[in-house]
């Protein structure tokens, strides 16, 4: 049986894992939730922000400065890959297979300018920890962990205070009783259509300060990350990352006591059952 400090270090990196994962996941959520649609793409786009964010370091420009560069420049990408959406009317199902297209793409062209070979991220506080009683808090891990929560927070209110929230909201519910009390549906569609994909860019700046990075990995985070979206719940900003941290702690402390193989099975049998027995929620 692993010791107490073991299992709290398994907690506390569990908690790290699935910020991570909320943070990812919440683009996604909303984009199903709110747009109706499965964009796979946000999977590519986190990377490709992860990859420019390399650059930039590898430029001189420190990553945490990655965070006020990339979300408005995926913001655009975002809104002009759902202005396409929408021009060629693409449903649910077919915007599956749409940006499962762009994905592959997207996955293409990552390996063709930086190659298939593991990147690194090198930072000044890359390898800073703070130790507390044996348990160790990896400082680009505690950053992602804050900037998850602060993202959450901020969605949230944007979505439950504003005018502008409560607007996507109702489009969201029934689009024509929404455009017939003057909600431009196409403009707020497009608006958090690049939300989405500013969201996507700050993850990605995320992994690439915490993980190492390979074209190949964007496929590997899906199935997690999908899981976090079905059990977080569609269009919640903080289901997401609650899901996330639970899953993330399963995970870790699975490792932790069995072995890493069994962690997605612990994780994907959490999903099965939350599914079976709370099928409304999903």
């Amino acid at each position: 049986m692993p010791s107490f400090t073991l299992l709290t270090q398994a907690i506390v990196s569990g908690l790290f894992t699935g910020a991570i994962y909320g943070l990812l996941g919440l683009g996604l959520s909303l984009s199903w939730g709110l747009l109706r649609q499965i964009n796979l793409a946000h999977f590519g786009l986190a990377f490709a922000s992860a990859y420019l964010t390399y650059a930039l370091n590898e430029h001189g420009v420190d990553s945490l400065f990655a965070l006020l560069i990339m979300p408005p420049v995926f913001f655009v990408i975002g809104a002009a890959i759902q202005w396409v959406m929408a021009r060629f009317k693409v449903s649910p199902f077919n915007s599956l297979l749409v940006t499962f297209g762009l994905t592959i793409i997207l996955e293409a062209l990552l390996q063709w300018i930086w190659t298939a070979d593991y990147r690194r991220l090198e930072t000044p506080y890359g390898d800073m920890k703070l130790r507390l009683g044996g348990i160790y808090f990896p400082l680009p891990e505690m950053i992602t962990l804050g900037i998850s929560v602060a993202v959450a927070a901020a969605v949230w209110l944007v979505f439950r205070r504003s005018d502008i929230g409560k607007a996507i909201r109702a489009a969201a519910e029934d689009a024509p009783i929404a455009v017939a009390f003057g909600i431009n549906e196409k403009a707020l569609a497009l608006g958090l259509a690049g939300l989405n994909a500013a969201l996507a860019s700050i993850a990605g700046v995320c992994i690439a300060l915490t993980y190492t990075l390979a074209p190949s990995q964007i496929f590997t985070w899906v199935g997690v990350v999908f899981a976090v979206v079905m059990l977080g719940g569609l269009g919640r900003p903080w289901g997401p990352l609650i899901a996330g941290c639970a899953i993330g702690v399963v995970e870790a402390l699975t490792m932790a006591i069995a072995a890493p193989a069994w962690a997605p099975l612990v994780s994907f049998s959490l999903l099965l059952v939350m599914l079976l027995t709370r099928p409304g929620r999903a």
